[in-house]
């Protein structure tokens, strides 16, 4: 089990306020927010470059990290931007790598229950399954894949809410993909029962083995993107491709902001 959080700075940039935090201090920060709960329910975003490029325009989203309790670079690129800008954030901490060294932290002392939100039907309950096997002192108390539009479903909403409340867990893990997931732990993190939420993305499928993860050298080097892209070339080629052509206007609009201070 790690020690207490320490306080930490937050870096701007692009439009957003990320934690400086490495691996470690934010798995004891969230694993002393999962024994220490809040009234209301704190949720952690990990934004990437695409990310970046939606808040741009997003108002809704922009508001979302604003109220996060905790903002983690997820992709290395803003790693390396922040360092190019003078105010380092000392390392990646993927949403994909964090849920699983949370899990890894609970000990005999310090037990975890999980409720997972999100992926295809079955994928969740093929999760729990690996999770409870792999982590002996974490106990997946609920899982729940919604259907396409749930978000805007009020009965759908209502329902998914007092699923969570029922099972009332520690951490709840949302993988319903960006910005669907910020967006709506945002609108209803005073009705969700849980003292922590993490939007983490795919993760759920990684943790079913219903996806592979970048070999771990691929993941060192930055290189995660390229082996996504290439296992899923027709969803994300163009994304990454527009990515890669607003990435220097959002530097360049960054560097502008800070020498007009």
């Amino acid at each position: 089990m790690l020690g207490k959080p320490t306080d930490t700075r937050r870096v701007p940039l692009f439009g957003m306020r990320i934690d400086a935090l490495t691996m470690d201090e934010a798995v004891a920060r969230l694993s002393h927010w999962a024994e220490n709960r809040d009234a209301v329910c704190r949720y952690v975003v990990t934004p990437n470059v695409d990310h970046a490029v939606i808040l741009r325009n997003d108002q809704r989203l922009q508001a979302a990290y604003r109220d996060a309790s905790l903002v983690v670079a997820d992709g290395w690129p803003l790693v390396l931007v922040s360092r190019l800008l003078g105010q380092p954030i000392p390392e990646r901490v993927a949403g994909s790598d964090l849920v699983p060294e949370l899990l890894a932290n609970a000990d005999d002392r310090h037990p975890l229950t999980v409720f997972l939100l999100g992926a295809a039907p079955g994928v969740a309950d093929r999760a729990a399954s690996r999770i409870e096997s792999q982590w002996p002192n974490v106990r997946v108390v609920g899982t729940c894949s919604p259907p396409m539009g749930f978000e805007n479903d009020v009965v759908e909403n209502a329902a998914i809410l007092h699923q969570v409340a029922d099972a009332n867990p520690d951490v709840l893990i949302i993988g319903l993909g960006a910005p669907k997931q910020e967006l709506w732990i945002h609108q209803h993190r005073r009705q969700v029962r849980a003292a922590v939420a993490i939007c983490a993305g795919a993760t759920i499928d990684f943790l079913a083995g219903e996806k592979k993860r970048a070999p771990r050298w691929m993941r060192r080097v930055g290189l995660e993107w390229c082996h996504r892209m290439l296992a899923d070339p027709r969803r994300l080629a163009r994304r990454y491709a527009r990515d890669a052509w607003v990435l220097p206007q959002l530097v360049v609009k960054d560097l502008l902001a800070r020498s007009a201070r």
